[in-house]
């Protein structure tokens, strides 16, 4: 199969991406039987899809599918013609199969093109979401369900993380951005032992809930972002390194997600819970007016991603939901951040979302609280993209169910605990979990 490279052609515009593919991409018949349920998901989560021109499609190529299969089964009817014709009649029936042959590529050539299409559309058909989601734009329409904790009060002016960093030797940020342009930074000295500290304590935390840890690639091929639903729509937002063909993947789920595509698992190793460690990768295009200073919205970060895979059943789903936003709100409380849990709006949640909580953090500079952990629940739509199945007890094979949920990202979780366990010396009051895994030190 010739596929498209970024770089060379417009991938997600060309036909030859497509073909073979037809397992990315939701339930068809559903969407034949459900076309106002899918009308209505379009419109929920503000995506430019027309559900009409994918509906005709998936009629005209089935239709098309059709003729060349009934194209193929006359076609083979001419070798046994031939076969038991005389030099004469071989003569016409070759005339009559070149002529043929001809028709059956024209319509092989339309079929080729119409799946094409439709696959491209079918990439951007969303999940149905979660019933109890808010129906908005965007995060404007998010609604807090909870706040738990109190901000901290200080009986002197704080700094934010970015000064205090700078001031205690901490950080670098102008020699990073020399190194490697904005948004760049350079830990330095107890800084890197506070990150450390923060994941070792996570990774703990995990293995003690039986979550297998794991350290993936953080350069991946096009399959796996397409599997997990990061391209074509944020293609954007994504590294290219065009020469080998490889991305610099924005999170952890992406290649355990791939870990497992295309196989067929038994139900008895499910759920797989596991904690993905790499480094990650973003190009924040279009939030150049948002919160860049310092260490808040940075190209490259560290990450303790949270991943479930498990049966494909909605009240094993709504569990591990459960499951794994209490493990992020766990760690919080360990840490003594003060935090808000949102239920996300539809426009907000993403194509192949079903439900979506973001927990955001309190920023003592901001005076508000930021996004430091992303909940979902995504059902089977990334199953079926990349093509993982499970081999249920009666042997029926199934798309299973996907979840993800950050544990920690620093520097960004580093930057909240700097904001807000400084002290009026400059120092930083270290939360109880992780002294044990700085030598027992109270302030640093």
């Amino acid at each position: 199969m010739d596929v498209p490279r970024h770089g060379r052609a417009a991938p997600w515009t060309c036909r030859g991406i497509y073909q073979g593919l037809t397992r990315f991409m939701l339930d068809k018949r559903f969407i034949r039987d459900n076309p106002q349920a899918v009308k209505d998901a379009v419109a929920a989560k503000g995506l430019d899809l027309d559900v009409d021109e994918l509906l005709q499609l998936d009629q005209d190529n089935r239709k098309l599918q059709f003729e060349v299969d009934t194209a193929q089964a006359t076609r083979r009817s001419f070798s046994k013609q031939f076969a038991k014709a005389d030099e004469a009649r071989r003569a016409e029936l070759r005339a009559e199969h070149e002529a043929f042959d001809g028709q059956l590529r024209e319509l092989r050539e339309r079929l080729a093109q119409s799946g094409a299409r439709l696959a491209e559309l079918m990439l951007q058909t969303p999940t149905i979401p979660w019933s109890g989601a808010p129906v908005g734009p965007d995060e404007s329409a998010n609604v807090v369900l909870r706040t738990v904790g109190t901000p901290p009060e200080f009986d002197f002016t704080p700094l934010d993380h970015t000064e205090l960093a700078e001031r205690r030797g901490w950080a670098e940020f102008a020699r990073a951005r020399r190194v490697a342009g904005e948004r760049a930074y350079a830990l330095v000295g107890d800084l890197v032992m506070l990150e450390r500290a923060v994941h070792s304590y996570a990774l703990d935390l995990l293995r003690g809930r039986e979550f297998t840890p794991v350290s993936v690639p953080a350069l991946v091929r096009e399959e796996p972002l397409v599997g997990t639903g990061m391209l074509p729509k944020a293609r954007e937002e994504i590294y290219a390194i065009p020469a080998d063909d490889l991305y610099l993947a924005g999170t952890a789920e992406v290649a355990l997600v791939g870990l497992h595509a295309g196989e067929i698992l038994d139900a008895d190793r499910l759920p797989l819970r596991y904690a993905g460690i790499a480094p990650s990768f973003r190009r924040e295009i279009g939030s150049a007016s948002r919160d860049v200073r310092g260490l808040l919205r940075v190209h490259q970060f560290e990450k303790v991603e949270m991943f479930v895979l498990c049966a494909a059943d909605e009240a094993e789903s709504a569990r591990w939901h459960a499951e794994l936003l209490a493990t992020a709100e766990r760690i919080l409380t360990d840490l003594g951040l003060c935090y808000e849990v949102v239920e996300c709006a539809t426009g907000d949640m993403g194509v192949g979302k079903f439900r979506m909580n973001d927990i955001n953090t309190w920023f003592p500079s901001l005076g508000r609280f930021r996004e430091t952990h992303s909940c979902s629940t995504l059902h089977d739509w990334q199953a079926r993209r990349a093509n993982l199945r499970y081999r249920d007890a009666d042997g029926t094979i199934r798309f299973a169910h996907t979840l993800n949920n950050t544990a920690v990202a620093t520097p960004r979780l580093l930057a909240a605990l700097l904001e807000n366990f400084q002290t009026a010396d400059g120092q930083l009051r270290v939360p109880e979990v992780l002294r044990p895994y700085l030598g027992g030190r109270e302030l640093i």
